[in-house]
């Protein structure tokens, strides 16, 4: 969340008596709408031109409010609070995407019947090449604040209008729509554009706490007064103390492009350091800091951090469960760009939130994780494609951008797709990009596809198995010549790209089926891994503590061995996105305690958890090997001495075990006791039938080391 603005001026007293004040015509500015129209009659547009009363069709339209679904989301509550200062001045407030498509509108009846006499009504697209010098289409163009009033609109119906117009750009300067207030020109004010300005940079704040709620944020301004209004900069801060992104304020207030701002570090602009910043605010009632720019200018400074911090703490590889939070914490310092993702070090964002550093931090004590490590660092900065298998939510975005951070790419765009996730529809053109007129609505400009922003860095191929048949065979192309052609385009952009794909889907299986390219999978597989499930690795225990470490980093709550047993004996078929889950709902259950116990757990959980269990405990009990009965079995391998199981059915109907293996019999019989009971007794007749190798009996029964002397301890 974005904290409430202190105050949006005028209040809407100052609307109830327009002044209809002309905009000076100065000769600058008569000079400057001479080369608009100049602009504009290059395109072939007069000045008696029609409205074009033919808006998107309501699919079209529907695919591009789906498009700019986030926008109308941060924009439709400001839009809303704009019009209450504005309400009943003849006026209607206007949201534009980048293409210059209407997106929604809000206003006073009266005026927005005067305004579709214009065609201004979602849907219509005020882009300059079609509606010429108007303050939408202009501001794309200038990608500046515009008012347009009266006759300085290039087309003479819409001369009536006055329009003040502001752009709305993301934390990295890409500009996302614009905002507009347009009214009747007799009721121009010259406090609108002020207005439109604090609404845009309002709505760029809301979009910048969505992108960085879980990064380092400084507020700061000249004066301390002024922190925490609409005048502050606010800068976000990565791990390693990197700028990531900023508001407007904070370029106008530096006097920097958005471009330029980012690659500084927080050394380089303020000279200082994240875990310096942490350490200052970290106290109980921290006072804002004064940082000075190099010139010597000062600034205070306030520090924001949203809770919870939805992040993954990764550090060297521990093989011990038991982690020193407090160790953690005094090394917050010095050695914080070393061994954290979150405060400091080389950090990214996974499509959860996650934070993470290198391949170094993934590496938790799992051979198998160490295993597939070493294999991708040998072929990392060999130009040599990676297709990571698995199931979901066992990290492979998380790996990829690992895989990205350590590479000689690193400094380079990491860009991810979806291809499950964007519509079938659009894909082509996000992967793409499209020329102008490519389809209905698009920019004057066009728009660059993700293929070219990833120029230079890696591009991510999410559930590359559900990209359509058709686009597979475009992909293939670009791969093999490292060139994109735009839709509507005749020209190559040629591209230097690292691609790393990823699915949970059986690749060949859909080869077979022909649903997907054999072509395209020899292309992308040059090495192929595979993330186990959580349920088959050994470090659940330590990956369970760095989630509520970086859930909890003030007030870390451990888990009891009651529920870390719970833990080990469940399958886990979200794998570690639904451990993250479960632990996030129960570490703020266990708010205070000093242990997350079961009556922490949510109720789903503990029915999932306990109606797994016996299935479990059956299918471990039926891997284990019988010894073959009957003559000329030969000789039988050591079956180790079992108990006597009464001949009789128990209390629960359970039959004593006739004609059935020993072990499962032993196992079925001991689900009628408590389920605790029962794990023991079969870990110890399985590891005695494996001779006391503890290795063997872990593979028999599909669990660690670790839970096997853990589970045998307890049982004493």
């Amino acid at each position: 969340m974005v904290e409430t603005p202190r105050a949006l001026p005028p209040t809407r007293k100052t609307w109830s008596t327009p002044a209809a004040l002309p905009i000076p015509q100065q000769p600058a500015r008569t000079e400057l709408i001479e080369q608009w129209h100049q602009r504009c009659a290059a395109l072939g547009l007069t000045r008696i031109e029609r409205p074009d009363f033919e808006p998107l069709m309501r699919s079209d339209l529907a695919v591009a409010r789906e498009r700019n679904q986030r926008l109308f989301t941060h924009a439709a509550p400001v839009m809303e609070m704009l019009f209450e200062q504005i309400v009943d001045t003849e006026s209607m407030i206007v949201l534009a995407d980048v293409t210059g498509t209407i997106l929604h509108s809000v206003g006073d009846d009266k005026f927005l019947q005067r305004a579709d006499k214009v065609a201004l009504m979602p849907g219509v697209n005020w882009a300059e090449h079609s509606k010429g010098t108007n303050a939408i289409g202009t501001t794309l163009f200038e990608e500046a604040p515009t008012v347009v009033h009266g006759g300085e609109h290039f087309i003479h119906a819409n001369n009536f209008l006055t329009c003040s117009a502001s752009p709305i750009f993301d934390p990295r300067g890409n500009m996302l729509g614009v905002l507009d207030v347009t009214g009747d020109q007799r009721s121009y004010h010259q406090h609108t554009m002020g207005l439109v300005r604090m609404s845009a940079r309002m709505i760029e704040n809301q979009w910048l706490s969505d992108d960085y709620g879980n990064r380092l944020r400084l507020h700061f301004h000249s004066r301390a007064e002024f922190i925490g209004t609409l005048l502050e900069g606010i800068i976000v801060v990565g791990g390693d103390g990197k700028i990531l992104g900023a508001n407007r304020s904070a370029l106008d207030q530096l006097d920097m492009s958005s471009a330029a701002l980012r690659m500084h570090s927080l050394t380089s602009l303020f000279g200082t350091t994240a875990p310096a910043v942490f350490d200052h605010f970290r106290s109980p009632l921290p006072t804002p800091m004064t940082l000075c720019l190099s010139s010597g200018r000062p600034f205070h400074v306030n520090a924001r951090f949203n809770g919870p911090q939805r992040s993954m703490v990764m550090e060297p590889q521990i093989t011990s469960p038991v982690i020193d939070v407090q160790a953690h914490r005094r090394d917050a310092g010095a050695e914080a760009g070393k061994r954290y993702g979150t405060l400091a070090g080389d950090t990214a964002h996974s499509a959860d939130g996650t934070l993470f550093s290198g391949l170094h931090y993934l590496n938790t004590g799992d051979p198998q994780i160490a295993t597939l490590v070493q294999k991708v660092q040998r072929v990392m900065n060999r130009d040599i494609p990676l297709l990571i298998l698995g199931e979901t939510g066992t990290g492979k975005e998380l790996l990829a951008r690992a895989v990205h951070q350590d590479s000689n790419r690193a400094k380079q765009p990491f860009v991810a797709v979806n291809c499950a996730s964007i519509p079938e529809s659009l894909i082509e053109a996000e992967l793409f990009g499209y020329e102008d007129g490519a389809f209905t609505g698009a920019r004057r400009k066009g728009a660059v596809g993700r293929i070219v922003q990833a120029n230079g860095g890696t591009l991510f191929l999410d559930e590359i198995g559900d990209m359509p048949l058709p686009l597979q065979a475009r992909l293939l192309r670009v791969l093999q010549e490292r060139n994109v052609t735009p839709l509507g385009s005749l020209k190559s952009i040629p591209v230097d790209i690292a691609v790393i794909g990823a699915t949970h889907r059986k690749l060949r299986d859909m080869i077979d089926a022909g649903t997907f390219r054999e072509d395209l999978y020899y292309r992308l597989n040059g090495l192929v891994v595979r993330l186990p499930a959580l349920r088959d690795r050994c470090d659940l225990d330590v990956v369970a503590r760095r989630i509520l470490l970086a859930e909890c980093p003030h007030a870390t709550p451990g888990i009891s061995p009651q529920v870390m047993a719970l833990f080990k004996a469940y399958a886990w078929p979200g794998n570690v996105r639904q451990l993250a889950n479960v632990l996030r709902t129960a570490s703020v259950m266990a708010a205070g305690e000093g242990q997350i116990a079961e009556h922490h757990l949510s109720d789903d959980f503990l029915e999932d958890v306990q109606s797994a269990r016996p299935a479990r405990l059956l299918a471990a009990a039926a891997a284990v090997p019988v010894a073959p009965t009957g003559a000329g079995a030969g000789q039988a391998p050591h079956l180790p001495h079992l108990p006597q199981v009464p001949a009789a059915a128990d209390a629960n109907g359970l039959p004593a075990g006739a004609g059935m293996a020993p072990v499962q019999a032993v196992a079925e019989a001991a689900v009628a006791r408590t389920l605790g009971e029962a794990e023991v007794e079969l870990i110890r007749k399985t590891l005695a039938d494996a001779n006391g190798n503890i290795s063997e009996a872990s593979k028999r029964l599909g669990i660690s080391r670790n839970t096997i002397y853990r589970k045998l301890r307890w049982g004493k």
